[in-house]
């Protein structure tokens, strides 16, 4: 009788340890995918954001965000039919409020940065002829981001409008999904020239390309502001609102600042 209420005893023991173990790993599974969200954020801020989620991650472990990176407008367009992001770092202020307008968003739009334009190549020093850089006879092709779909590439066109060249350089135009994709076309030799992001050129892969860069002067298009978000579907991701507000502390600004962005908000 003895042996038998030992071996009840072991029996019941066990069990309560193999329920205690699978209650652990799906507690554990569970804990792992509160920490995650998911981030989509404009081309431009891919080296930025990067170094800033490196930051963050020291700063909040265990919390692990999600980054994507592409056009603006093509996530906007993900967003608004029903895609599960949680957080969204646009290239401007535009697709956000528009966002926000719709009812999708669970906070009020922040704008965390704004960025330049500037021509780049490696072909020619475009601080010669500055924006004229673009009408040499040399020149066959001119990388820009899709206008449609990447901010950077419609204020590009802004400026070509405003200096009054966009109808003499327009045959010469290729087009990037995004503004990272324009300016591989010109470190691939695709296209001899390029307007692009300052905050990508000043990266270090792009530093030891040994091309030459002209910022183009901010009164030939309107101001690229940037803007973020928390969307509808990370209204109760902790995590995500960490992130949010974690864009504007001292040591995100003095990320944003290292790559060419201005961090005065209005």
């Amino acid at each position: 009788m003895e042996k038998r209420n030992k071996s009840v005893q072991y029996e019941i023991k066990r069990r309560f340890l193999i329920c205690l173990a699978l209650f652990s790993v799906l507690s554990f599974g569970t804990l792992r995918a509160q920490q995650k969200f998911t981030i989509v954020a404009a081309a431009n801020l891919k080296i930025a954001l990067d170094s800033i989620n490196t930051v963050f991650k020291i700063q909040n472990k265990g919390i692990n965000p999600q980054i994507t990176y592409g056009a603006s407008g093509k996530f906007y367009e993900q967003i608004s039919s029903g895609a599960p992001f949680d957080l969204f770092f646009s290239a401007d202020m535009d697709y956000p409020n528009k966002l926000e307008s719709n009812k999708m968003t669970a906070s009020k739009v922040k704008m965390y940065a704004t960025g330049k334009l500037v021509i780049w190549s490696k072909k020619t020093d475009p601080n010669k002829a500055k924006i004229n850089s673009l009408l040499d006879a040399s020149i066959r092709k001119i990388a820009i981001g899709n206008p449609s779909t990447a901010p950077y590439g419609e204020k590009a066109v802004e400026s070509l409008k405003f200096y009054k060249i966009y109808d003499k350089v327009k045959s010469k135009l290729v087009f990037g999904d995004n503004i990272t994709q324009a300016t591989q076309f010109v470190t691939t030799g695709n296209a001899d020239i390029g307007i692009t992001a300052l905050s990508l050129v000043l990266t270090p892969n792009m530093q030891k390309e040994e091309g030459k860069y002209y910022i183009i002067p901010e009164k030939s298009h309107s101001p690229l502001e940037q803007g973020c978000v928390i969307l509808k579907h990370g209204k109760d991701n902790a995590n995500a609102l960490k992130f949010y507000n974690f864009i504007s502390s001292k040591k995100a600004i003095t990320i944003l600042k290292y790559y060419g962005y201005d961090t005065k908000t209005k």
